[in-house]
């Protein structure tokens, strides 16, 4: 069946109206992209759409109870759910610096968790 959806493209500043026609996972027509990124992103955003997350894992000892993470690399919308659960069940001790390795490999996706920012022991 035959459908059409429009998206807000990311992937340049211009954020481009594009519309897609498409049957499931098959791509008939993209329209309104400015640059062939345009195209791309709309395709990907229909077949596979895939998000970086953010989000906060609980910290034991540290200055804050919360340190902010986010995975290294773009994870399948659809394991977003899981992914979440999987980080909300995590406590880790501080000290933690930016860029420390929370979780390896979340959920087979090649995308490990790590700190975004420093966070020292609690005083």
């Amino acid at each position: 069946m035959l459908e059409k959806q429009t998206i807000t493209c990311v992937a340049c500043p211009k954020g481009c109206e594009v519309t897609v026609e498409h049957d499931g996972e098959e791509i008939i027509n993209i329209m309104g992209n400015a640059c062939p990124q345009g195209a791309d992103y709309a395709k990907e955003e229909i077949v596979a759409p895939t998000r970086i997350l953010p989000t906060t894992v609980k910290v034991k000892g540290g200055a804050l109870p919360l340190c902010p993470v986010k995975t290294t690399k773009q994870i399948p919308l659809e394991n977003m759910d899981q992914a979440m659960a999987i980080i909300g069940s995590k406590e880790i001790e501080a000290p933690l610096k930016m860029g420390d390795v929370i979780i390896e490999n979340i959920l087979d996706t090649g995308a490990d968790v790590v700190a975004t920012r420093d966070l020292p022991k609690k005083i």
